[in-house]
């Protein structure tokens, strides 16, 4: 997540540099050839250029609203993530005492209790993420090529978000549960799922020693629900894409669009005279990158659990968790928010 209020001229360059300059290139290449066929040169009117222009506008607009709607409901998710998260904390400290037990624990008993059910949760949190920035097939760092190596190189490291062996996230489980329990759920396909459910037997553990009566039983049940759905909500925009019939043909329409675009602008130009058709060139990368602009923010927009810069930013929204529940448990070693690196927050 971008976190600055405006974006350098560098970032933009960087971000929409090859493009653009292939439209350059395009369109020098294009002038070129009206200079040297100057008498046979076709040209092309503006008046069907400008339709598919506009065609293109709604089209990359629609695209775009609802790459940005996945977006939004992912912070959403992550949102209800950081209440439910710390109603957990709240009710688990709040719940577990002596006041139904036959026999009293020591405070020391419980607080070791409520401690495994709060780490265990911070677990569930860094492991949900890292099961989050698993590639798809139809993300950009599974992509080949330039764009591939750029996703992966350029931003995953650059920005230090930790997604390429991702031992930050064994460290951090290995820290949060118990090292009997890190070898058995480590190794299961979803080991976020199997994490809430081992919550729920040490829920059932706990109401047979009547640390919790029915009730609290069921409201502590209740909140392990709600992180299921958050999961499962969560789950649902990273194993569906936006459909590629949308997202893949926006790509094509404007690439037809910038194709045609430096004829066009070269034909007007040409008629305030033979000296002015040179204009054609920056006109068409102006406008072309404004196309350009558009299909890219909604392309890095559409998968907001890739581990890019503009994505959720999981990590950080983690830590804002783990600092609230330890210092719930009253914990002094407790590790401090992320910052942001070159404006980027992950």
């Amino acid at each position: 997540m971008y976190v600055h209020k405006r974006f350098k001229l560098t970032s933009v360059l960087r971000f929409t540099g090859t493009p653009t300059l292939l439209l350059f290139l395009w369109s020098c290449i294009v002038f070129a050839m009206h200079a040297f066929f100057h008498d046979n040169w076709i040209k092309v009117p503006w008046l069907p250029i400008s339709v598919i222009g506009t065609a293109v506008a709604f089209y990359v607009g629609f695209k775009n609203n609802q790459a940005y709607d996945r977006l939004w409901e992912a912070r959403k998710i992550w949102g209800a993530i950081i209440n439910s998260s710390r109603a957990w904390g709240s009710a688990v400290r709040a719940y577990l005492s002596n006041q139904f037990t036959s026999e009293d624990l020591s405070e020391q008993e419980l607080y070791n209790y409520k401690s495994k059910l709060i780490h265990r949760h911070i677990a569930w949190l860094y492991s949900l993420r890292s099961q989050l920035l698993i590639p798809t097939s139809w993300e950009h760092i599974s992509q080949g090529g330039k764009r591939g190596r750029r996703a992966t190189e350029k931003q995953m490291k650059r920005f230090g978000v930790g997604l390429i062996d991702d031992h930050d996230t064994e460290a951090l489980l290995k820290e949060n549960l118990p090292a009997d329990e890190y070898d058995r759920l480590i190794n299961y396909k979803n080991t976020a799922t199997q994490i809430i459910d081992q919550q729920a037997q040490d829920l059932k553990h706990l109401r047979s020693l009547n640390i919790i009566e029915d009730f609290r039983h069921m409201e502590l049940q209740k909140i392990l629900y709600d992180f299921y759905v958050h999961q499962g909500k969560a789950e649902r925009i990273k194993k569906f894409p936006l459909p590629r019939q949308y997202g893949n043909s926006s790509q094509i329409f404007v690439t037809i669009f910038l194709f045609l675009l430096p004829f066009g602008m070269l034909t007007e130009f040409h008629k305030l005279g033979e000296t002015a058709a040179w204009l054609s060139i920056p006109f068409s990368v102006i406008v072309g990158w404004v196309f350009i602009m558009m299909e890219l923010v909604g392309d890095f927009s559409e998968n907001p659990f890739e581990g890019l810069g503009n994505d959720i930013p999981m990590l950080a929204l983690s830590r804002v968790i783990e600092i609230d529940l330890r210092e719930m448990l009253g914990e002094e070693d407790i590790p401090p928010p992320i910052q942001a690196v070159d404006g980027v927050l992950m």
